[in-house]
């Protein structure tokens, strides 16, 4: 068999329906796809159905993919059987490496050789994961974030088996679903965004036992400062929009740069310049601020105590 075109992908397996598997369970569906899912817990199944029914009336504000329906959902507590007609398979069992190296195997051994597998790992290496797994070349990482069926970033990473054929259908299988997939260059731990919130989570910690702050200040200064920018646009693009009419390169003439070699700020201004350069600084601001409106008037407080 040929592997087949991401959009004509129709059944899809989910391997461990927790949290983060169940998130997708629920989002597949939402996309009008069957669904098998497999976990060997105990009341699996149950949960799975309350992770959906919790998740469904969100999915459906949002818009539902025509013939999308919870009833196309098959639950099996076998994993070999779950996998052997699946066109995509999703892993997300538990974060533990060894699980997954097992799990892999497993999959490799009763999953078509053609069928892309992929982990929801937030941290191992591809290459390690899929190491005892028949047909490596079509392993993955695709990481999400929690909720998965919400938000719609899923990190693609391929290990040094994996093929350009494998990690290219997987983005445009994502894109296909709605989902907004961002390729690695090449296999770190941890992958891109987990790293930028860790650093984060690094420097609020450093300033909480320097007595600055405490973590109730961070939480206010990243909410309702930069963090409502960066639900739209990311470090690069504000760094860009704070330079007023000159922008990044104003900030970089201006203020210098500190942010490593004198090849990233080039790689900085080029991608910039890619994102940006079709649009003037006043109707990019005016984006910035039409977008903040909509955030703000949308946030809803935490309930009270």
């Amino acid at each position: 068999m040929t592997r087949p075109e991401p959009e004509n992908v129709t059944r899809v397996t989910c391997v461990g329906t927790g949290t983060i598997g169940g998130g997708w369970v629920a989002y597949f569906l939402s996309r009008g796809l069957d669904v098998t899912a497999t976990d060997p817990g105990k009341d699996a199944e149950l949960m799975l159905k309350r992770i959906i029914d919790g998740a469904w009336p969100k999915l459906q504000s949002l818009g539902l993919a025509p013939g999308a329906d919870p009833s196309r959902l098959c639950f099996t507590p076998h994993l070999e059987e779950a996998v052997a007609d699946a066109e995509f398979i999703q892993e997300s069992a538990p974060d533990e490496e060894d699980l997954k190296i097992e799990l892999f195997e497993h999959i490799g051994k009763a999953a078509p050789a053609h069928v892309v597998v992929s982990s929801s790992s937030s941290k191992f290496l591809p290459s390690r994961i899929s190491r005892n797994c028949a047909h490596p070349e079509r392993c993955i990482v695709g990481h999400p974030f929690a909720p998965s069926y919400l938000i719609p970033l899923v990190e693609v990473v391929g290990g040094e088996k994996t093929s350009d054929d494998a990690i290219g259908w997987a983005e445009r299988f994502y894109r296909h679903v709605g989902k907004k997939p961002l390729r690695l260059r090449k296999e770190i731990e941890a992958y891109v965004a987990n790293r930028l919130q860790h650093a984060i989570l690094a420097e609020a910690a450093n300033l909480v036992d320097q007595g600055i702050c405490d973590f109730k200040d961070i939480d206010d200064a990243v909410a309702y400062g930069p963090g409502l920018r960066w639900a739209f646009a990311g470090p690069p693009t504000c760094y860009h929009m704070g330079g007023g009419k000159g922008g990044v390169r104003h900030m970089i003439n201006h203020f210098g740069w500190s942010y490593g070699s004198k090849d990233n700020a080039q790689a900085l201004l080029d991608s910039v310049d890619d994102m940006t350069s079709h649009i003037d600084m006043d109707a990019l601001e005016s984006w910035r601020d039409d977008n903040l409106i909509s955030i703000l008037k949308g946030i809803k407080p935490l309930p009270p105590n």
